[in-house]
């Protein structure tokens, strides 16, 4: 057993019920933490989530552990800043160590039209709670010492937005103690237990269909990632999701400390230095949508020939592993969350590339509306019916999405 082992993790399984207040379908990050947050800030226990593989298994375990809050639109920066803070607290709210590490992240950008949209974006994080300030090349190297700032002489790095309080944290930790957490005050946990349809009365839902029979619920939350039109349209529901494989790799160690998150808009692509010495890669999505969990050499050709151009050290390295998430794309870019228009349905989705940094506030405020029944003023921006109101909130902030 080394460090990376968490021997103190001890995770209750039960048999399912026939009947709870709250079913939430998917056991990763979204649907965990909006389990964990019922049971420790409104005493809702009565609560079974269902998870088709097992948890973590989907988009939680196969995403880059990014946290930021450094978005281009008000509503999405209050909104990320508050996950931000409750993934700072988080270790000492669970007792469990999530690997959460605060390095800053630098958002650098090769043209004069980056420059003004990376001042303009320290200004609006500025505005609404997120540290962020914008650097020159000079601190750039200060703070990134790794980095060419010459961009191998064709894509010279002309500034950045530096958000300080840009963080990560181990994606399988923040799972096992959102699920323990649950646990632990009587929620139950069901893996391997696909849902294969909804219970109807009328227009309502009123639980779900499984292999071993069905499960009455008094709401039912959608935080499947993947395949969430398919369980929204058992509710006669369209949701507006296009689904996209998003691919990331890591190399072997590299010795040097690589201390802060750097990223290119320009250069679609994002690093940062995993607790092993890994060097960990990200990129934009697949432009083809897609279920697949494939990924392929393209992808690995052409990310490592971007980040190579500004990180020449790379080359030394070897690509050990690599893999695939899927990614819920709304029409804007933001996420859908809260009621449906279908009574007792919810759903938490169109995560995209900003999934695993929404896990704590996503939880927080999905638990709220159902313990309250009112949607809190965090997420109503974010509602399903802002795209009928002709209120979206258009806001690509982030490599992937572009």
């Amino acid at each position: 057993m080394n460090e990376f082992i968490e021997a103190k993790v001890a995770l209750q399984w039960q048999q399912p019920k026939a009947a709870y207040d709250v079913v939430i379908v998917g056991g990763g990050g979204h649907g965990l933490a909006t389990a964990y947050y019922l049971a420790t800030r409104h005493g809702i226990t009565n609560v079974g989530v269902f998870e088709r593989s097992y948890i973590g298994g989907g988009n939680s375990g196969r995403n880059t552990t990014v946290i930021r809050a450094n978005y281009g639109i008000p509503e999405a920066v209050r909104f990320y800043q508050r996950s931000l803070e409750l993934f700072a607290s988080l270790e000492d709210e669970t007792d469990r160590w999530i690997m959460h590490n605060q390095k800053g992240l630098l958002w650098m950008t090769h043209t004069e039209h980056g420059m003004r949209a990376e001042k303009a974006r320290a200004a609006v994080n500025t505005a609404f709670g997120a540290k962020t300030r914008y650097v020159e090349p000079e601190e750039i190297k200060e703070i990134c010492p790794q980095i060419d700032l010459s961009g191998g002489g064709k894509f010279p790095v002309l500034g950045a937005s530096y958000h300080e309080e840009g963080a990560t944290a181990r994606h399988d930790r923040v799972v096992w103690a959102l699920a323990e957490g649950a646990m632990h005050r009587g929620v139950h946990v069901h893996q391997r237990a696909p849902v294969t349809g909804l219970l109807r009365d009328g227009d309502r839902v009123t639980g779900i269909e499984t292999p071993d029979g069905p499960v009455s619920a008094g709401v039912v939350v959608s935080a499947v990632g993947g395949h969430v039109t398919t369980l929204a349209s058992m509710a006669g529901l369209r949701l507006p999701i296009r689904s996209h494989p998003l691919q990331a790799f890591v190399t072997n160690h590299y010795a040097q400390a690589f201390d802060a998150i750097a990223a290119s808009t320009d250069l679609l692509f994002y690093m940062s230095q995993t607790a092993r010495g890994e060097m960990l890669l990200g990129a934009e999505i697949d432009r083809q949508p897609s279920y697949s969990y494939r990924s392929g050499h393209h992808f690995l050709e052409s990310c490592a020939h971007r980040a190579m151009t500004l990180f020449p050290f790379l080359r030394d390295l070897r690509i050990l592993r690599q893999w695939t998430g899927i990614c819920d794309m709304s029409p804007d870019y933001s996420p859908i969350m809260g009621k449906t228009g279908v009574d007792g349905f919810l759903v938490t989705t169109g995560w995209g590339t900003w999934g695993f940094k929404a896990i704590p506030v996503g939880g927080e405020q999905m638990a709220q509306l159902i313990a309250t029944d009112k949607t809190p003023e965090l997420i109503a921006p974010f509602s399903l019916d802002r795209f009928a109101r002709d209120r979206t909130l258009a806001d690509r902030g982030s490599a992937g999405t572009h």
